[in-house]
């Protein structure tokens, strides 16, 4: 059992650019706050300062929207070339109506427009574009800090803000794991009743994604947090294993 966790926001990150070493920034502004990184520790880093680092960053100027992105565009007063955007980027389409876009990503994720973003990149003309594959980002990123740390121990998770079917509010979600496990599996195991567990798997990965969202905010410029504390499983899982089972997913 975990007693204590302690979330730090990291405010001296600095702006990102293609080809940033995000684990460098990581372990500098931790020692600028003098928060050495520690076994055990884990650190949440948004999708932005990825996608900035991996050059998934894309200019609206650049796309040639096509007939079916301008009828949407039009109809609810977007901008077609965002539209086309995240068709290009969606492996399929699951619902379009009332100017929402949601559909199921290349990676494998479902969430609104693809999971393209224009927030927070400078420019009104630019949009990123979701990590190709936020996993291998998340391993990147974990074994750069174990040798710039010297920390073994170390986990990393990669989290974007979505929303949520049937609720009101966003929530950040994990979308890349390295070096813990993403899932508590509590089937088969007692309760303090003595009652065998059967149903209780635990989405370890998304709840700690959205507790380092409470020092981080949207407009802060708090890109990563810092988590001490939280007694995890040192699993080679990934956030792959968040993604639920097509055949057993009642809301396809």
């Amino acid at each position: 059992m975990t007693d204590t966790v302690i979330i730090s926001p990291l405010t001296h990150i600095g702006e990102i650019t293609k080809a940033s070493n995000i684990a460098m920034h990581l372990v500098s502004s931790c020692k600028k706050q003098n928060l050495h990184i520690e076994e055990g520790d884990i650190l949440v880093v948004t999708q932005k300062i990825v996608s900035k680092a991996e050059g998934q960053v894309v200019l609206l100027s650049e796309i040639e929207p096509s007939d079916k992105a301008i009828g949407f565009a039009t109809e609810f007063k977007k901008d077609p070339r965002l539209i086309e955007l995240i068709f290009r980027e969606s492996k399929r389409i699951v619902r379009m109506d009332h100017g929402v876009i949601i559909s199921e990503t290349k990676q494998g994720f479902i969430c609104a427009n693809a999971g393209i973003d224009q927030s927070n990149v400078g420019n009104t003309d630019t949009a990123t574009l979701l990590p190709s594959d936020p996993d291998a980002s998340a391993k990147l990123i974990r074994s750069n800090l174990q040798e710039l740390s010297g920390v073994q121990k170390v986990a990393v998770i990669i989290s974007d803000t979505w929303g949520r079917p049937w609720r009101e509010g966003q929530v950040n979600f994990a979308i890349g794991v390295a070096g813990m496990e993403a899932i508590r599996d509590y089937r088969g195991e007692k309760d303090s009743y003595g009652y065998t567990l059967s149903a209780s798997v635990i989405g370890i990965a998304d709840e700690l994604a959205a507790s380092a969202e409470l020092v981080m905010g949207k407009v802060d410029k708090v890109p990563a947090a810092h988590i001490r504390g939280y007694a995890y499983q040192e699993k080679n899982t990934d956030a792959k294993t968040l993604l639920r089972n097509a055949k057993i997913d009642l809301f396809r």
